[in-house]
């Protein structure tokens, strides 16, 4: 029980402590209680006495036994003394100070709260001591013999020699005598030879036995270190994880778009120049078109299956075709200005495109298709595709495409130089704002390209249960991706395939302006044959 103010109570609350000093009752005002102490009517801790904040150290010294436990207590403020105080007069471990005289009682509540104090705040908080014996650029040395210490043990930084030395002295009451007076140096080379002398630096320095855990108490805590492992060990097993099939999945789709997809741009030079004004002349666009021709034709299906060939397109006819109109008289006269950015942006297309091809070449299952259901997929799809592609080059604070140097980077005012309206301009760009925001990894977005060309709906798409078979799986990679990657991400999926269908909206407006485009001989002939050939299709 905690002892009651007695009646020889000096004026001002002050009571005689063991040995030395005072002690005051205070009320709560001037020193808190810990959360959810309980108050008395009078204002008071019920059953328990604080020091005054300005005094904490006077009356806290009054009850101390000992004045190798003030070295410590120095360093702590009142509050953390009075906070532990009262979590010792609350554990259920009440001091029988009836069966002890007045002054042992109060020296063994003290003895205890010293215990508290230390192992629910130092264990847990070093600031309250000296900031240098934690600097990790100082050295710790154990105060017992000099040796390096390890750490705080039973109040005192010390070795782990100094440390079994004094539980088991402590647990085995060993008796020491020293063979000399008393007053050995204790070293690292000289601590074994006097026993003595050696506790008694123990004690100097400040350490208690009072830290010293029962085997009991020793059991609980291997048992509860044993438990928290266990329980990690079982919210470990149960976090999400990606199967060593997944992972070959992304690895591919991931390996697919870097080589296909060149973040220098360096291609975009071998394109008919970008004109953003000024008008241009029929026969100098049409050499660099020829030109272009020769270089995209040269690699657009070299690794894909001859039927693949044969049936997406026949360059070689084409292009003798496209050389056989060059050949005949044509009005030299300078075209629209209007459509000044078409032949750039169809060169920069159609070079998309082969890009893209070779991307679905890579993808896992693609190339078990039928050479019809490639065919199909990618005619329907390759505007979406570029358009989920282009999305890192754009950029949020100007709203353009970012292609290398300032001549390739571009603008809605371009675009519209090709002959698209802001009907389809405007909710691209919107697109391609939302999809920014989304921040999605690499492996997202490569995932996202794979899932949106292998989608079965497509026009022209004859065995729809196995490129859906070939869609449902990486739609479950991207879910299982998102599930370890964006734990939070619960919607982020949901999102995803949201800019899917915006995709499919887009592709649809595109459709509606190529055909538009297209019909005018004096623009179609700008574009190049394969971008006739995949969109002129779709769109017919």
């Amino acid at each position: 029980m905690v002892p009651e103010a007695d009646q020889s109570q000096e004026p001002g609350g002050r009571w005689a402590g063991p040995g030395e000093g005072t002690c005051l009752a205070l009320p709560v005002a001037r020193a808190p209680p810990p959360r959810g102490a309980h108050r008395a009517e009078s204002g008071r801790i019920r059953g328990c006495f604080y020091p005054a904040s300005e005094r904490a150290s006077e009356g806290l010294w009054a009850l101390a036994p000992a004045a190798t436990h003030r070295q410590l207590y120095s360093t702590l403020s009142p509050g953390q003394l009075h906070a532990c105080l009262f979590i010792l007069l609350s554990q259920q471990r009440p001091v029988q100070s009836s069966a002890l005289p007045r002054s042992e009682g109060r020296a063994r509540i003290w003895t205890e709260a010293c215990a508290f104090i230390v192992m629910d705040t130092m264990a847990v908080s070093t600031s309250a001591l000296v900031p240098d014996e934690f600097d990790r650029n100082v050295p710790r040395i154990c105060g017992v013999c000099g040796d390096k210490a390890t750490g705080f043990h039973f109040n005192a930084m010390t070795c782990e020699g100094c440390k079994g030395f004094f539980r088991r002295s402590m647990k085995r009451k060993a008796s020491f005598t020293c063979p000399f007076n008393g007053s050995c140096t204790i070293t690292k080379d000289n601590r074994r030879h006097c026993q003595a002398c050696r506790l008694k630096r123990c004690v100097d320095i400040g350490m208690m036995k009072e830290f010293i855990l029962t085997d009991e108490e020793v059991q609980r805590k291997k048992d509860l270190i044993l438990k928290r492992k266990e329980e990690e060990a079982a919210r470990e097993a149960q976090k999400p994880r990606l199967s060593d099939e997944q992972n070959q999945v992304i690895a591919s789709l991931v390996e697919a778009h870097h080589k296909t997809y060149d973040d220098s741009y360096s291609d975009f030079t071998r394109f008919r120049p970008p004109v953003r004004e000024g008008p241009v002349t029929r026969s100098a666009s049409r050499a660099a078109s020829l030109h272009s021709l020769s270089d995209f034709s040269s690699d657009s299906f070299s690794h894909s299956p001859e039927s693949v060939d044969m049936k997406l397109m026949n360059f070689s006819s084409l292009l003798m075709m496209y050389q056989d109109n060059a050949a005949s008289p044509k009005s030299s006269e300078p075209e629209s200005p209007s459509l000044s950015m078409l032949p750039h942006l169809a060169d920069l297309v159609s070079y998309s495109i082969q890009k893209v091809i070779g991307f679905a070449k890579m993808i896992p299952g693609f190339r078990d298709l039928t050479a019809d259901d490639q065919i199909a997929l990618l005619k329907s799809s390759a505007i979406e595709i570029i358009m989920l592609r282009s999305n890192q080059s754009f950029n949020l604070e100007d709203m353009s495409w970012t292609c290398g140097g300032p001549d390739f980077k571009y603008c809605v005012n371009d675009v519209t130089k090709a002959g698209h309206t802001l009907d389809l301009l405007e909710p691209l760009v919107k697109f391609q704002v939302g999809l920014k925001k989304l921040n999605m990894h690499e492996e997202e977005h490569v995932l996202l390209m794979a899932i949106c060309l292998l989608s079965p709906d497509r026009p022209g798409v004859q065995d729809h249960a196995r490129v859906e078979s070939l869609q449902d799986r990486l739609s479950e990679v991207l879910q299982a991706y998102i599930r370890v990657h964006h734990p939070g991400g619960r919607l982020l999926y949901a999102k995803m395939i949201q800019k899917l269908a915006d995709l499919r909206s887009l592709n649809e407006e595109h459709s509606k302006q190529y055909r538009s485009l297209s019909f005018q001989p004096e623009h179609s002939m700008q574009l190049t044959p394969l971008v006739l050939e995949v969109f002129g299709s779709e769109a017919s």
